[in-house]
C-alpha cells in the first residue's frame, strides 16, 4: 500500500492564512501572487496542507506505479523567501529566467526574496507556460 501524501488540498481559508503572514511586506507579496496566479490560471486558490496556496490539479503516474494528484502551480510564504512552484521545472524556460530578475531555483521551486525583485509580466508568463505544459492546455 502506498503512503498517502501529507500535502493535500484542504478546506482551509486561503485569505485568513495569508492575512496571518507576520511580515507585512511578504504578506503584501502573497496577495499580489494570489491575484497573479488566479488571473493566469483561471483556477480558484486552495490551501494544500497547512502552508501552500495551490491552483488547479494534474494527475501523475510514475513508472513505479505510484500515482496521485498535485497542484498545477502554487506558492508558499517561507521564512527565507517566497516559494513559487513551477511544476514543469525550468529546463525549457531559459528565455524567461534570463529576463525575470533576482531569484534562485530548486527542482520545481522558484525562490523570490521580494516580488519587487522580479518582472511580474515575466513571472506571469512563466506560470502560464508551466501550467499549459502540465495540463496539456
Amino acid at each position: 500500500m502506498a503512503a498517502a501524501l501529507k500535502t493535500r488540498p484542504t478546506d482551509g481559508d486561503v485569505e485568513a492564512y495569508l492575512q496571518a503572514v507576520p511580515d507585512p511586506g511578504k504578506r503584501e507579496d502573497c496577495f499580489r501572487l494570489l491575484r497573479l496566479m488566479t488571473e493566469v490560471t483561471g483556477e480558484k486558490p486552495v490551501l494544500w496542507g497547512d502552508s501552500i496556496v495551490g491552483f488547479g490539479r494534474y494527475h501523475y503516474r510514475y513508472a513505479s506505479g505510484h500515482e496521485g494528484d498535485w497542484m498545477l502551480t502554487g506558492f508558499a510564504p517561507r521564512k527565507q523567501a517566497l516559494t513559487v512552484y513551477i511544476m514543469a521545472g525550468f529546463d525549457q524556460y531559459g528565455d524567461l529566467l534570463a529576463r525575470l530578475g533576482k531569484f534562485k531555483t530548486g527542482k520545481s521551486c522558484l525562490y523570490l526574496r521580494r516580488l519587487d525583485d522580479v518582472d511580474l509580466d515575466v513571472l506571469a508568463e512563466l506560470v502560464r507556460r508551466s501550467v499549459a505544459h502540465m495540463s496539456g492546455r
